[in-house]
């Protein structure tokens, strides 16, 4: 199921879908959900144990599920009240306004990663000295390591 939730949350714009395509191009396709969906899995757990809402929420969608689930389980309906989105195409401009927030949180997420890749130093990762000098695969491994 998280798999499922890593593939719909890649394919709408914002943060995760920067990070999908940024592996993806990488790694291809199965290795970025599940990247993404472990992303999702550790993005849960902080806004669990710190008590926050998640920064990149399109709010009218929730709201628009929430009442939804409201509705079916029988709570009357609240027309003519103020406040309530109830017009459509005032609905639709809120959510083309959370639309263009989350293609400017993914467009900032790329220029991050896009500063921090010219920025970091040369083999970054990689650990230094004899760790990367000698093979790590295979029968070559195997004989370096051998008396």
């Amino acid at each position: 199921m998280l798999c499922e939730a890593a593939k719909s949350a890649a394919r709408i714009a914002g943060p995760l879908h920067a990070f999908a395509k940024r592996i993806r191009a990488r790694r291809g396709n199965n290795v970025a959900t599940i990247a993404v969906a472990r992303k999702l899995c550790v993005l849960f757990w902080h806004l669990l144990t710190r008590g926050e809402d998640y920064a990149y929420a399109r709010p009218s969608l929730t709201k628009t599920k929430l009442r939804r689930l409201e509705l079916l389980a029988g709570d009357p309906p609240r027309r003519g009240q103020r406040g309530v989105i109830t017009k459509p195409y005032r609905l639709q401009e809120v959510r083309e306004r959370e639309r263009e927030l989350a293609q400017q949180a993914e467009h900032a997420y790329e220029r991050l990663v896009a500063d921090w890749k010219q920025t970091r130093p040369e083999g970054a990762g990689v650990t230094p000295g004899r760790a990367s000098q000698r093979p790590s695969k295979g029968k070559a491994a195997r004989q370096t390591t051998s008396p």
